[in-house]
């Protein structure tokens, strides 16, 4: 880059260069890196607990039945025939997902259980900061379904039960999918209360899992919206 630059330079004056703090992050040697807090964390962690392994299956299970279920609905209104309306039909998979993510939130806490706390995390101060998130996760959560409505938090668009215009309001003003951010602030709530090193690794599954849905859901609602605007356009 230094030489490009000196190239474009014929008047030979000098120009100052850029620094590179540390020499970049390929001169860093992270052989001497402190990994001892990482290490103790997961030698608190029985990944092979059964336990463990079903809250992993339940967290991941969950966004892929609901986004397939809603996706085959899209294409083929099975479900809206089979209850006779759409907003039945959305009904009952609202309710489904609603019995799933208790069961996903019962197998985190059984896991949680299962697994020994750790001392690092057994603090006060450690402890209210979950208070706290899982009151911010709360108002996230219930704040969104009242600005989406029913139909509106469990996949209506999927069904064909559209939104006149897009929710602005608070907590979508301040965040995007407020309701899965407030879902996982609850968990990583949970698990520091409860001083457990497994909820922090499950915790975690949950925003990946969660950042993979949103990479799905997000592109397909607006293509829905999308073509429901051009084929009204067309009418």
């Amino acid at each position: 880059m230094i030489s490009q630059r000196s190239d474009k330079n014929p008047a030979g004056k000098h120009l100052p260069e850029l620094l590179d703090c540390c020499g970049g992050l390929n001169n860093v040697d992270y052989s001497k890196m402190d990994l001892t807090l990482i290490e103790e964390l997961l030698t608190h962690i029985n990944c092979h607990d059964f336990s463990f392994c079903v809250a992993v299956i339940a967290i991941i299970f969950n966004p892929f039945f609901w986004n397939v279920v809603a996706r085959w609905e899209h294409r083929t209104r099975r479900l809206s025939r089979m209850f006779g309306s759409p907003y039945f039909a959305c009904y009952f998979l609202g309710f489904v997902i609603i019995l799933l993510n208790v069961y996903r939130s019962h197998s985190m806490t059984v896991a949680m259980k299962a697994q020994a706390k750790w001392d690092v995390m057994d603090r006060l101060d450690i402890f209210y900061t979950g208070v706290v998130l899982m009151v911010l996760g709360t108002v996230l959560v219930v704040s969104s379904f009242l600005a989406l409505g029913f139909t509106g938090t469990f996949l209506g668009d999927y069904f064909g039960i559209l939104m006149d215009e897009k929710v602005t309001g608070f907590p979508f003003n301040i965040m995007e999918n407020p309701m899965y951010w407030g879902s996982t602030a609850n968990y990583l709530g949970l698990a520091l209360m409860g001083a457990s090193p497994v909820g922090l690794v499950l915790t975690a599954i949950v925003a990946v899992v969660y950042k993979v849905a949103i990479r799905f859901e997000g592109p397909f609602t607006e293509q829905i919206y999308q073509e429901t605007s051009q084929r009204r356009k067309h009418e």
